[in-house]
């Protein structure tokens, strides 16, 4: 007999040490694997059947999540889990149900929100850069702007950053590289930024005091906190966040005739399907240009 509970501490070490995974991801794995055997009381990898993993999945389609019904794109996320600790288990010569029998659940496609162009250009351009703080966040905004960059990728950021190359290399989402680059109106925001520094921290983007002492790497709170002013700032009335500049990145280019392969390597997507949710922007953009232009000379 081969103990579940012992396989999934294996299942969890070889994610975090063969596969790289952050301590997060394990964790979450954790939980939803937990969740499957609390809930079937498997003992062992035979006792795993098809049925079983119906009913677990009617469980979470009914259960409630602090009074709120638990959302489909969550729930996936438990028979992704499951599925992958499956494949780990065939792969180590366990007799075991197939993941391919087990469908995933089908998710709406998420609506990518994006702001107008003259929007993102009052935002880019709404930090007054007469002080340290507005230099910061002027530098921020447009290096979010030209690399698209996770928020918490921007916070770890090192401050001699080589901007004569005008590229970085990324460490992001487990561990993999990537490069990423910084435009020319970016490369002067950070110049001009680091020009005004006076301290000795190795972060390119600090925290500062009211006074405007640095105390610190930024966080990504504070990143957050400091779209909203210039938001409200620039007089935009749509919510606007971190993710959603890198939303704007990648639909800029997009619009602009990149490739979806190009986007999905800077973006440090590891699936073109999670790139793909960018299309439906630039399919409306196509449907404009044809609405506008086709068809004009008929009566």
């Amino acid at each position: 007999m081969t103990d579940i509970n012992k396989l999934l501490t294996q299942y969890l070490d070889h994610l975090e040490v063969d596969k790289n995974r952050s301590i997060k991801t394990r964790e979450n794995y954790e939980r939803y694997l937990k969740a499957f055997i609390a809930f079937t009381k498997i003992q062992e990898p035979k006792d795993i059947d098809l049925n079983k993993v119906m009913a677990f999945r009617l469980h979470l389609a009914r259960e409630n999540n602090g009074g709120k019904e638990l959302k489909r794109i969550t729930q996936s996320y438990y028979i992704i889990a499951l599925r992958n600790f499956l494949k780990y288990l065939i792969k180590n010569d366990i007799e075991v149900l197939s993941p391919d029998k087990i469908e995933l659940p089908k998710i709406a496609r998420r609506q990518i929100e994006i702001i107008e162009y003259s929007e993102l250009e009052r935002l880019l351009n709404a930090p007054d850069t007469k002080n340290l703080r507005g230099l910061r966040d002027k530098a921020i905004l447009e290096t979010l702007f030209s690399t698209g960059l996770r928020v918490s990728e921007l916070c770890n950021l090192d401050r001699y950053i080589n901007l004569s190359h005008g590229e970085v290399t990324i460490r992001g989402k487990g561990e993999k590289l990537r490069v990423v680059f910084i435009s020319d109106t970016a490369k002067e925001a950070i110049k001009n930024y680091l020009d005004k520094r006076g301290d000795t921290l190795d972060k390119l983007f600090i925290s500062l005091t009211k006074n405007g002492k640095p105390i610190g790497k930024i966080t990504s709170r504070a990143v957050q906190r400091l779209i909203d002013f210039y938001k409200r700032k620039a007089g935009i009335t749509k919510k606007i966040t971190p993710h959603q500049i890198r939303h704007q990145f990648a639909t800029d280019l997009l619009m602009n005739g990149a490739d979806l392969r190009s986007v999905q390597e800077l973006l440090g997507h590891s699936n073109i399907s999670t790139t793909q949710v960018y299309t439906h922007i630039t399919n409306k953009q196509l449907k404009d240009i044809h609405e506008a232009f086709h068809g004009k000379r008929r009566k």
